[in-house]
């Protein structure tokens, strides 16, 4: 795989903007359509909402390039107190509904990763 795009950030509602915008910049350059654009950029951003959730206040965005979009997302710094809600079971559902390869790691360092194919 190659890195094409890392981003790390803090995480609040004010950034999600920017990263989404960046997310849909990627998948135009690797070709995907418009529908697969915007599931990958609610992927994005439904991972960034379990990481804060999980008590984290900063991410890390990669994106790599692979006959498609691959993105890992991990929580960054210290661990604060996680809050789980009821919607996170909602944004790891959408997850493995909308992308391929989904992987939630909750312990240690958080992370998701997941792909989306050419």
């Amino acid at each position: 795989m190659k890195e094409r795009l890392t981003m790390e950030l803090p995480l609040g509602s004010e950034i999600m903007t920017t990263v989404r915008l960046a997310t849909g910049s990627m998948a135009s350059l690797m070709r995907l359509d418009l529908d697969r654009s915007e599931d990958c950029k609610v992927c994005v951003t439904e991972s960034l909402l379990l990481i804060t959730h999980a008590g984290f206040s900063r991410a890390r965005v990669t994106y790599y390039e692979d006959g498609g979009l691959f993105v890992r997302i991990e929580g960054e710094g210290e661990r604060g107190a996680a809050c789980a809600v009821p919607e996170d079971e909602i944004s790891a559902a959408l997850l493995g509904a909308l992308a391929e390869n989904v992987e939630i790691i909750r312990e240690g360092m958080f992370s998701v990763s997941f792909a989306f194919k050419a």
